[in-house]
């Protein structure tokens, strides 16, 4: 009897090992925030201003850069048996909006995950090599950068938003903080956005040791953090969340799903593993909104959406997604909607294709536009018929009245020499 239990836990091993095995992991697509950086903005009457930054205004502070180092160390750890030890540039692939503050997070983040050994060592004193990161210039910029402003469409529902009931019952409740905040900062006009502007000047501010104004009071932050969160989600859901996504983040997604079923396929020759994307807290939100996976809180500081493409041997593919918002503790695994955590490749496709425009510029037309174009059309046809008609009406009218004997060819008279001309 005893040997029948062991022979079953043994084969129970195998199989389950056996399974495992099968898993084998093929692509990686991280999507992070930038580190820690001092403040867009300051608002009028802020004591701080753009000359107490030693960099100024939006520029990653070396809090921002030893985060993204401690990130690229979590990727080299995480992916050490799945990437080489080494730099090999046709492993990885690095793309950054063109803001200092994200390039620069790519780059402390590759210096972590890449720490230079053996040949890659070009200077004994310095634990560091060069690697490419890529990007477009901001005017060009419609992958990593959200919202983009280029859609009537989606002003439209920005518009609409804000006359939703959810949208006015925030504003309503919360009147006497953003009240507040225009009598404090000087700021003219205060609403949802502004507020958020304010907040996240606040927050940078305190998080580099710099007092607060007296009306800053712990409650104070704690309602404009609220105010904030909404506001990130107002930008990409609380209203025709899928819409939206179609319109902004659905964008990112569906390059992300592309790249994913491009490396589901088998191919000897494809050698890249990692697609590294450094962004924004609006990118990161938008890629989740599309996805339906959003928290409703903005991504702090260094936070890294993952997908991990793995493939069978019986050639079927899954996805799994981890979020990583918080260093002190692993990432959490995140479930697509209507999916298992390891997604089946076909299904992730399926259910994300309802966040992919497949003709974006046309959805980003405002209805009444398609109609003025297809009237303008028929107008400008009709018009043309018409003055062929009258055109034609015209030559009959003429042709029946001239006279039988000058129809056709008449040799034409100089009258004043008396010769042909």
């Amino acid at each position: 009897m005893e040997s029948s239990s062991v022979l079953f836990l043994l084969t129970v091993v195998c199989v389950c090992g056996n399974a495992a095995a099968e898993r084998k992991l093929v692509y990686v697509t991280v999507l992070f925030r930038h580190g820690d950086r001092s403040p867009v903005r300051a608002y009028p009457t802020d004591p701080y201003q753009e000359k107490d930054w030693p960099q100024g205004f939006g520029q990653l502070s070396q809090v921002g850069m030893r985060q993204h180092f401690e990130l690229g160390q979590f990727l080299r750890n995480r992916y050490k048996t799945f990437l080489k030890e080494s730099y090999d540039r046709h492993e990885i692939s690095v793309r950054s909006t063109d803001y200092d503050r994200t390039l620069m997070s790519a780059e402390a983040n590759l210096a972590g995950l890449y720490p230079p050994s053996g040949q890659q060592v070009f200077n004994p004193e310095l634990k560091w090599q060069p690697i490419p990161v890529h990007t477009v210039p901001l005017s060009e910029e419609r992958l990593l950068s959200y919202p983009l402003g280029d859609c009537p469409r989606y002003k439209q529902l920005m518009n609409e938003t804000e006359h939703t009931e959810e949208f006015l019952n925030v504003t309503s409740t919360y009147k006497d903080i953003i009240d507040l905040v225009r009598a404090k900062t000087g700021l003219n006009k205060t609403n949802v956005e502004s507020v958020w502007s304010v907040y996240d000047t606040l927050f940078c501010e305190s998080r580099h040791n710099m007092t607060a104004p007296d009306w800053v009071t712990p409650d104070v932050m704690e309602r404009l953090r609220v105010l904030k969160d909404f506001g990130i989600r107002v930008i990409f859901g609380v209203y025709k969340q899928q819409e939206k996504s179609r319109l902004q983040g659905g964008i990112l997604l569906g390059e992300i799903v592309k790249n994913l079923s491009k490396m589901a396929v088998p191919n000897p020759k494809q050698q890249l593993k990692l697609m590294m994307l450094s962004a924004h807290d609006t990118t990161v939100v938008a890629l989740q909104a599309s996805l339906n996976v959003f928290n409703g809180m903005q991504p702090p500081y260094a936070s890294c959406h993952m997908f991990e493409l793995y493939r069978e041997d019986n050639g079927s593919a899954s996805v799994s997604m981890f979020y990583r918002n918080d260093s002190s503790k692993a990432p959490y695994p995140v479930q697509l909607p209507g999916c298992s955590l390891d997604c089946p490749l076909e299904d992730f496709v399926s259910i994300t294709k309802l966040s992919v425009s497949e003709d974006r510029d046309k959805e980003c037309k405002l209805p009444s536009e398609g109609s003025d174009t297809v009237v303008v059309f028929s107008l400008a046809i009709s018009g043309l018929v018409l003055l062929l008609l009258i055109a034609l009406l015209l030559g009959i009218i003429c042709w029946q009245k001239e006279p039988t004997a000058t129809r056709g060819y008449q040799h034409v008279i100089n009258q004043e020499v008396g010769e042909d001309s």
